[in-house]
């Protein structure tokens, strides 16, 4: 059994993970941490974990996370990198559901998410946890730092068209035109994010800059092997959950005679959770609701020179917590589904 502490519980991601980690086969819930709710019991703040997640939360003093194979840091920006070093010297994977461990450049993290980052040597060992690109460095990985919901989705659409250094489409002049429900923004009490703000509106924010564009944009070019120019503009929902990612690319003239369609099944073919879709097909993200799955689909209206990829997947999930089970699957031997192949909810 995987003993793993949860740093941070208490919000949307930190529930979803619980979820998930209590109905793992190879999973014991060891400890979980809270300052604000110490005390509490998990099932008291989470009535839906009732019968199935036994923890209290503990101050991070009192908790015996050195003695966990594995910590999930579901905390705000900042938190895990100074908990980390210890951790390690511990003999503890870490895994950061924030971005303390995304972003190779310890400037660039400065720079968007306005503080140092206090231990910018391990940001050359820590493994960017997309499975579908770094499938072999995680299996290996002591620290993983998972993508952010929009990276996860705009990765993966584009992946095919420019992996092994394809000249498929024009890399200078990618678009990714994204939308996301409100629990990507987390459980914070904010007035932009309440239900009387949000119903019947829809609506583009961070158009001047996000900070997910400068890693969509460092794992684009890793996988291309190649400078990207790159166009983000992420869209607020009226829903709680989902991300659907509507992705632009130029066809070049030598690549018109590609069929998308195929390439990108093949691409994906061996890919637990990467699911595309027939020909001519339109996800919604209720497809993908509460699960692990991708389903990507490949358009190219008119035949004319620029295809269109739509991706959805469930924010909380993949773009979260599922995806940090998966990477903890690869780091401990198991199968990369195990605890994951839940059924989409509908309606």
């Amino acid at each position: 059994m995987i003993k793993v502490g949860l740093v941070g519980g208490t919000g949307y991601t930190g529930v979803e993970l619980l979820r998930l980690l209590a109905q793992h086969p190879q999973v014991h819930l060891h400890a979980i941490t809270s300052r604000k709710e110490a005390g509490l019991a998990v099932a008291d703040l989470y009535p839906n974990l009732r019968g199935h997640v036994d923890l209290i939360f503990a101050m991070p003093d009192d908790a015996s996370l050195t003695d966990c194979d594995v910590v999930f840091f579901a905390t705000p920006h900042g938190v895990a990198m100074r908990q980390t070093p210890g951790l390690l010297a511990a003999g503890v994977r870490v895994i950061d559901l924030a971005a303390d461990f995304r972003l190779k450049d310890a400037a660039v993290f400065e720079q968007w998410y306005g503080i140092p980052h206090s231990c910018p040597k391990l940001l050359d060992e820590a493994v960017y946890g997309l499975p579908e690109i770094n499938r072999e460095q995680i299996r290996n990985a002591r620290v993983i730092g998972l993508p952010g919901c929009y990276p996860t989705s705009i990765q993966l659409g584009f992946a095919p068209l420019l992996a092994g250094g394809r000249k498929l489409v024009d890399p200078r002049h990618l678009i990714a035109d994204a939308k996301s429900g409100a629990s990507g923004a987390g459980r914070k009490a904010e007035t932009s994010l309440i239900l009387t703000e949000n119903y019947d509106n829809f609506k583009a924010y961070g158009v001047k800059g996000h900070r997910h564009h400068p890693e969509i944009k460092q794992g684009l070019e890793a996988i291309a092997n190649s400078e990207i120019g790159l166009t983000f503009v992420p869209h607020l929902l009226p829903t709680i959950r989902g991300i659907h990612s509507t992705l632009y690319a130029s066809i070049l003239p030598d690549a018109q005679g590609t069929n998308f369609q195929q390439l990108f099944e093949q691409y994906f073919s061996n890919e637990p959770f990467v699911d595309v879709l027939p020909a001519g097909s339109m996800p919604e993200t209720r497809w993908v609701r509460a699960s692990n799955y991708v389903r990507v689909s490949v358009h190219r209206p008119n035949d004319g020179d620029m295809l269109i990829i739509l991706v959805v997947e469930d924010n909380l999930v993949k773009g979260a917590s599922g995806q940090g089970v998966q990477c903890m699957n690869l780091m401990f031997g198991l199968p990369e589904e195990m605890g994951l192949t839940h059924i989409p909810v509908m309606p």
